[in-house]
């Protein structure tokens, strides 16, 4: 919420904020990655596909947050992929609540 809120007032944040945040990101997805082969959750709820839904999703938010290195070609398109970036993830994240729950 803060980056997005610095972003939209036109600060330049340091880049390691943003490696930061993309690294922390980049191995959630990976962690969820590995945690979807193991034992079936959430079937008898409805919530088993989930787990799989999320994780494209955070892909999905993952290659929109690297657009935002470029506002300098193309600003419009920049807000554009933070807006969608940051809704993208914020469903992921439910997403898997929801199925990590079901544990």
């Amino acid at each position: 919420m803060i980056l997005v809120l610095r972003y939209l007032r036109g600060d330049r944040l340091p880049l390691w904020v943003g490696v930061i945040h993309g690294v922390t990101g980049t191995a959630g997805l990976g962690l969820l990655l590995l945690a979807l082969p193991g034992p079936s959750r959430g079937e008898a709820m409805g919530v088993g596909s989930f787990g799989v839904t999320a994780a494209v999703l955070f892909g999905i938010a993952l290659v929109l947050g690297l657009l935002i290195l470029f506002p300098h070609r193309r600003p419009r398109v920049a807000g554009i992929a933070v807006a969608t970036h940051g809704s993208l993830a914020i469903a992921a994240f439910v997403l898997f609540l929801a199925w990590a729950s079901m544990g």
